[in-house]
């Protein structure tokens, strides 16, 4: 399959416009999901765990199918960012999915994020699949090392604090709010909203192309504003909640 060069610039450059409007749509807004779902302004309901298992799929499977029914020119760096990206994603929906114990979720919020999954991983696997060139030396270059170690540090972190926020409720609960504590929690109120964009910024580094930074970018403008609105909650439920915790930068905001 060759590549389509001007689909995957045109498709980066929209994910960073789309970015900037959902960071300022959401400073407004805050989305509904978990603890900001307005109770009876949706009819359509999801629960959870299939919620998210729905519209996390489409990111881990699409570029499995473009894998197994496309042709591709074969190389070592490109097999391992492939699978680097697909290991995130197969954590996400098959295992997060099934620990996760929250509230029910809006239809139309994982129908949204299903379209979104789908047209990530179609550009990052046609990108890294068809278009992306890494010769033999890549796989000891500075970029590809140094992304590689800030992703899965991301990922740590990320998955560290999923650990933790399960841990503060017990089964069956699913409005008990309680300060979450241990690891980067000590330091910023977004945890694991931390370790997913330091992860994807890891990414970028590590593919260095336009489509992984426009992904790296969507996800700080997504995920970012949610790690404000938590810390916002938290101050406001809690009297004793730690005034040297910042909302996602440690030390600094």
């Amino acid at each position: 399959m060759e590549c389509m060069e001007s689909a995957v610039s045109w498709c980066s450059w929209a994910f960073i416009v789309g970015g900037l409007a959902y960071f300022f749509a959401d400073r407004r807004t805050v989305g509904p999901y978990g603890r900001y779902v307005v109770p009876g302004e949706d009819v359509w309901m999801v629960p959870a765990q299939l919620g998210w298992f729905l519209q996390e799929l489409p990111a881990f499977l699409v570029p499995v199918v473009l894998t197994v029914t496309t042709e591709t020119q074969p190389g070592w760096g490109k097999t391992l960012l492939l699978c680097t990206y697909c290991l995130h994603y197969f954590q996400r929906t098959f295992v997060y999915s099934l620990l996760i114990h929250s509230k029910p979720m809006p239809l139309r919020t994982v129908r949204s994020a299903m379209i979104f999954c789908s047209l990530c991983g179609a550009l990052q696997g046609h990108q890294l699949l068809h278009c992306a060139q890494y010769h033999d030396t890549w796989l000891t270059d500075i970029r590809l090392t140094t992304g590689l170690l800030l992703f899965f540090s991301g990922m740590a972190v990320n998955i560290h604090s999923d650990h933790i926020l399960r841990g503060l409720r017990k089964p069956g609960e699913t409005s008990n709010y309680k300060i979450p504590r241990g690891g980067m929690f000590e330091y910023v109120s977004g945890a694991n909203f931390l370790g997913e964009i330091v992860e994807w910024y890891g990414f970028a580094i590590a593919t260095w192309s336009l489509p992984a930074f426009s992904f790296a970018f969507f996800t700080m403008c997504s995920i970012g504003p949610r790690a404000w609105y938590h810390h916002r909650f938290y101050i406001e439920k809690f009297s004793d909640y730690p005034t040297t915790r910042k909302a996602l930068i440690p030390f600094i905001f």
